[in-house]
């Protein structure tokens, strides 16, 4: 995939990512950085990143609980190890650094 075909895909996502996080019913501060670079922090004060990461084509979160990479595959993000899904992961992770359950919906 051509750099500029990957940053339009992976812009659209981090903005309905945006989206469904200030939507989901929990106070967190959400932060969008130049980049491709969305800075979320919880009322305890940790924080998660998420972002774009062009060379290697994937978005990346960075978690209380560890680093995760995904990448597009079938119209989803998928995790690279496991094959995860994107969405399903963010929920349980900021789920976790909040201290409540999350629920994402991912937009159409």
């Amino acid at each position: 995939m051509e750099e500029s075909a990957f940053n339009v895909l992976a812009e659209a996502e981090l903005a309905r990512i945006e989206s469904a996080l200030e939507g989901c019913g929990v106070d967190i501060d959400i932060e969008p950085k130049p980049g491709g670079i969305l800075e979320l922090e919880f009322d305890n004060g940790t924080k998660m990143i998420i972002n774009r990461h062009t060379a290697a084509r994937e978005i990346w979160v960075a978690a209380k609980s560890g680093g995760f990479h995904f990448r597009p595959q079938d119209g989803k993000w998928v995790n690279t190890r496991g094959g995860a899904d994107l969405w399903d992961m963010l929920a349980a992770l900021a789920g976790e650094q909040a201290g409540v359950a999350i629920r994402l919906t991912r937009p159409a």
